[in-house]
């Protein structure tokens, strides 16, 4: 006999908050990451141990839009949809385009790849790079939380029951002179896991470096990044000198710790994002992207 899921598909934003501060339920927008978290063996139904709340229909998480020179992106919107707005930064789209396969990417989104916290997740460095805030909102109001403290650990999550994901804000998205790099490391372009994941963005005004960030994925249990290596680098000239490279390099070298599993090594995880990072950095100019 199957077991019997109860499942909500509301009309409205307001609606499905009111429904999840009455109980706990599993939100689901594309599902292509809750559904692979609680997939069964083959030809049995999923077991989800909650009642089940949809948003992917809801039109108020699917808006794209400038505010002074924030960009907000609604969560619900599907790496598809990401792909052709004039929003979106050509690096984010960069990094969409190795999600999966076209299937995947009509059904997925950006705020799934948020909630799902993998440490592989291939948008995080980006959006780590970008401190990006996500906007939470239930029906006692809003609130404003950086991404680096959303994400707490391995699908673990600062979200109360009765929130959902409404917004991810990048801030200061068109600043002057800002260049921004992503790379994915895996067996494919796109269809397959990140082994390693890398964000660089630097602001440059002349030649001297006015804020740089960088962002390691899939070497850690959430983003690798340290505030306190990037400020070695500001005020520094480009091109960077090469002790000023071996510097930083070294200093990411102590605090990078992936794993073995069975997609790689942590030998080979650690060469490639330190490969990464010094190419980043060797570059003697950054093209806007």
């Amino acid at each position: 006999m199957v077991e019997k899921i109860i499942a909500y598909r509301l009309n409205s934003l307001d609606q499905t908050m009111s429904q999840l501060n009455k109980e706990d339920c599993v939100i689901i927008a594309g599902g292509t990451d809750v559904m692979v978290l609680h997939k069964s063996r083959r030809g049995v139904p999923p077991k989800i141990p909650k009642p089940i709340v949809f948003i992917d229909h809801l039109s108020e998480l699917k808006r794209v839009y400038q505010n002074h020179n924030d960009l907000h992106i609604g969560a619900c919107c599907t790496y598809s949809e990401l792909l052709e707005n004039p929003f979106i930064p050509i690096a984010l789209k960069n990094a969409i385009k190795t999600i999966a396969a076209p299937a995947i990417r009509n059904r997925g989104t950006l705020g799934g790849n948020i909630c799902n916290a993998s440490p592989a997740g291939d948008t995080l460095p980006l959006l780590y790079v970008y401190n990006a805030k996500l906007l939470l909102r239930s029906i006692k109001g809003d609130r404003i939380v950086a991404i680096s403290d959303f994400i707490q650990g391995v699908r673990r999550v600062q979200r109360d029951y009765n929130e959902i994901l409404a917004e991810i804000i990048l801030p200061s998205i068109s600043e002057e002179g800002a260049y921004v790099y992503f790379e994915k490391v895996g067996n494919r372009n796109a269809d397959a896991i990140a082994k390693v994941g890398f964000a660089g963005y630097i602001r440059i005004k002349g030649a001297v470096i006015n804020d740089v960030r960088f962002a390691f994925g899939a070497v850690g249990p959430t983003m690798v990044r340290s505030f306190d290596i990037e400020k070695k680098l500001i005020g520094k000239t480009i091109p960077l000198t090469n002790a000023d490279i071996a510097q930083v390099v070294a200093a990411f070298d102590k605090i990078i710790k992936p794993i073995d599993d069975q997609r790689s090594t942590a030998l080979y995880r650690k060469t490639v994002a330190l490969n990464l990072l010094r190419y980043f950095l060797s570059k003697k100019q950054y093209q806007q992207i």
